[in-house]
């Protein structure tokens, strides 16, 4: 698939020589084989080197520790308090 890819921008690129227009629909197939190529899953269903996940799971852990760790500061400086 990516040979066909890439002999397609090649024939693009080539025909950009006879019309302009060609070299920008070579451009956007570069973008997006570059954007959305074999890195982010494609076509053949979910990827699992995908890395979005697993930094979204930080993104929660870490702002779960941040409120777990603001919880027990606050509830040592006002025990006395709930105590009445």
């Amino acid at each position: 698939m990516f040979v066909l890819l890439l002999i397609l921008i090649m024939v693009l690129f080539g025909f950009g020589f006879l019309h302009p227009i060609w070299w920008a629909a070579a451009a956007v197939l570069v973008f997006g084989a570059t954007r959305y190529g074999r890195d982010r899953g494609g076509a053949g269903g979910r990827d699992r080197s995908n890395r979005s996940d697993l930094g979204d799971y930080r993104v929660y852990q870490e702002r779960r520790d941040r409120q777990e760790r603001w919880e027990r500061r606050y509830n040592r400086r006002h025990r006395a308090r709930w105590g009445r």
